[in-house]
């Protein structure tokens, strides 16, 4: 099963990005609120350029000057499967799938919004399921901040560049 990938990112200002193996890379949104485990709760993604596979096991400080500079958490990561042909999917604008991670699990859906201006935007939705929450219940966020891969929260990967 192809990968997926969340990254904590405390760039400008902290997001998170959402990455899917398709077709060879990492397909990849900026998900300004990050996902949210509440069903059918909408998190805005602005879809961002597609990184190499490699950098699905980043974690690190991006040097200042460079794009994407800050720290970069990884928050979450698993194998994902699409309900349909994954392209045909994003070509459309409705991609519906399920991530297996140890964070993020059950069903999903990135919805593409009509056109404005020159970002690409997307929602993305979680599935009425077993993995959903009620509206009300802990954010998965704050209740599980702590990089996957190493235990460290975001302020401990920045303090590594110090």
């Amino acid at each position: 099963m192809p990968s997926f990938v969340v990254q904590k990112h405390a760039a400008r200002r902290l997001h998170y990005d959402f990455r899917l193996e398709v077709g060879g890379v990492l397909k990849s949104w900026a998900v300004t609120r990050g996902p949210s485990l509440i069903t059918g709760e909408k998190r805005l993604a602005i879809e961002v350029e597609d990184h190499a596979l490699s950098y699905g096991s980043f974690e690190g400080v991006i040097p200042a000057g460079s794009y994407g500079a800050g720290a970069v958490l990884l928050w979450d990561r698993g194998t994902w499967e699409p309900e349909g042909d994954p392209i045909t999917g994003l070509a459309a604008g409705l991609l519906r799938f399920h991530l297996h991670g140890a964070k993020l699990t059950g069903g999903w859906r990135l919805t593409r919004l009509p056109p404005r201006g020159r970002q690409v935007s997307w929602l993305l939705i979680k599935a009425a399921d077993a993995a959903a929450r009620p509206r009300g219940a802990p954010d998965i966020l704050e209740e599980c901040p702590h990089s996957v891969a190493s235990g460290r929260t975001i302020e401990a990967v920045a303090a590594d560049a110090s």
